[in-house]
């Protein structure tokens, strides 16, 4: 990604900062994979920019599938009535047919609108004049996907800039649970927020546990960690509870395993070019809080290169059997225990 998602927060929380303090751009064009981050700065904005009561004749809210370009350039070339401004603001964006029209009105916006186009899933071409022109005259919130490896750095981030700051287990806990989701991870902190004891500044994998509803001893994050040890009574239990689990879904449990051993494959690429790497090159390789690099010390031990990579060419048959490929007559419950015992005699 052109940026990364620290730069992508920042930008978002100085657009809040500067909307919550009467300052207006003509024109926000938010977009990108992630919806997290292009709400934030659209519900920001449609908060401040207008008092309750200037609403009704200078807010105009539509959606990209019931508009064109033309309707939109209409409503934005309007001078507000009874108040400094005016809000337009376009949903859904990427199901307009003519959005790269706006490039016209984009090149000389009014002072005294604010034009907000909000693209979910999709982004502009960045080739075309649309984005080159809001580059220029407004903000532009490309919002990429984050990456699963880089879900407890964000939870961490997203913890710290409410005063608070969470466990790194409890972080992976919360990235287990909620995937790559930012908008459940904040949904879920706020609900548990309610029913931590008032003047709480760290939150544990007890309280993740307690308030979210989910069982650190019988998660893919315990298996993960349990196979590293290759404590095998121990993972052979979480992986029969997991695949038993009426929401489990091989595949998604194969994507995690996956990740956890690549990062193995990745470290033990690094120890055989330097034995005693520093703190920084193991978390550049590893993409994981400094609380994990002794699990991680002991894993790359059990499994040293060629086991990895025997247990990805593993995990990628699994995944095809997980998705009805030559399966048998088998359960997903007992695909779950045979690939953790496959995994556990490498």
């Amino acid at each position: 990604m052109a940026k990364g998602f620290t730069e992508t927060d920042s930008l978002c929380r100085e657009i809040v900062r500067d909307v919550r303090s009467g300052i207006f751009r003509p024109v926000y064009l938010l977009m990108g994979d992630e919806p997290y981050y292009v709400d934030m700065v659209c519900d920001a904005v449609m908060e401040h920019c207008l008092d309750e009561s200037e609403r009704d004749f200078n807010q105009a809210v539509c959606y990209g599938a019931d508009v064109d370009a033309d309707a939109v350039i209409t409503a934005a070339r309007r001078y507000p009535m009874f108040a400094e401004r005016q809000l337009v603001v376009v949903k859904e964006a990427q199901m307009m047919k003519t959005l790269e029209e706006l490039a016209v009105y984009c090149q000389k916006p009014l002072e005294s609108t604010v034009l907000v186009i909000a693209m979910h899933g999709a982004s502009a071409d960045k080739r075309k004049s649309l984005y080159k022109t809001v580059s220029k005259m407004g903000v532009v919130v490309d919002s990429m996907a984050l990456k699963d490896y880089e879900m407890p750095k964000w939870i961490s981030m997203f913890y710290q800039n409410k005063g608070m700051r969470i466990a790194p287990d409890a972080a992976a806990l919360l990235a287990e649970h909620a995937g790559t989701d930012l908008n459940k991870i904040a949904i879920e902190t706020e609900k548990m927020l309610k029913n931590l004891p008032e003047g709480t500044v760290e939150v544990s994998a007890k309280d993740i546990e307690r308030n979210v509803g989910i069982s650190r001893q019988f998660s893919i994050f315990e298996l993960t960690k349990e196979l590293s040890m290759k404590n095998a009574a121990k993972a052979l239990r979480i992986a029969a509870y997991i695949g038993s689990s009426a929401k489990f879904a091989m595949p998604m449990a194969v994507s995690a395993l996956y990740t956890h051993f690549y990062r193995i494959l990745k470290y033990g690429a690094l120890l055989m070019k330097n034995p005693r790497p520093m703190n920084d090159q193991k978390a550049k390789v590893l993409g994981v809080n400094p609380y994990f690099f002794s699990e991680y010390d002991t894993a790359v031990r059990n499994y040293p290169v060629k086991k990895c990579m025997a247990v990805i060419a593993l995990l990628k048959e699994y995944d095809y059997k997980g998705k009805g490929g030559d399966a048998g007559e088998a359960t997903p419950a007992g695909l779950m225990v045979e690939l953790t015992a496959k995994i556990l005699n490498m």
